[in-house]
């Protein structure tokens, strides 16, 4: 039952993006942003946690997801460190992901060859 819950949460999400590339002029930047700041305030007033209890990787994989991260870290990283925990908390927290990314990324980018779609011959 908890991979169908992942499944529906996760694909909701998706389909909220879906709609708002289709239906209003927001480009697809202002999208991703606007997922992870409501992730963030998600996330800060406590509101996201039981949703990613709920869903787990429905809702922890998504941008969303990632914002609530960010917001964990940080409150994890003030009550550590204090004031300097809002500057260190949210890399510390999202640093694994991010390099992950970023590895992934290169290795792709050496396997695959990038083609010009502009370009018509």
């Amino acid at each position: 039952m908890q991979y169908l819950w992942a499944f529906l949460v996760g694909g909701a999400l998706c389909a909220i993006g879906q709609l708002l590339i289709d239906l209003t002029k927001l480009t697809p930047a202002r999208i991703l942003v606007a997922y992870v700041v409501s992730g963030v305030i998600l996330g800060a007033t406590g509101l996201y946690q039981p949703l990613v209890d709920f869903a787990g990787a429905g809702a922890s994989v998504p941008l969303t997801g990632f914002g609530n991260l960010l917001a964990k870290g940080m409150r994890k990283a003030i009550e550590k460190d204090g004031f300097l925990g809002i500057f260190t908390g949210g890399f510390t927290a999202c640093s694994a992901g991010v390099t992950a990314a970023m590895i992934f990324g290169l290795a792709v980018s050496l396997i695959f060859n990038r083609t010009d779609r502009t370009r018509q011959e």
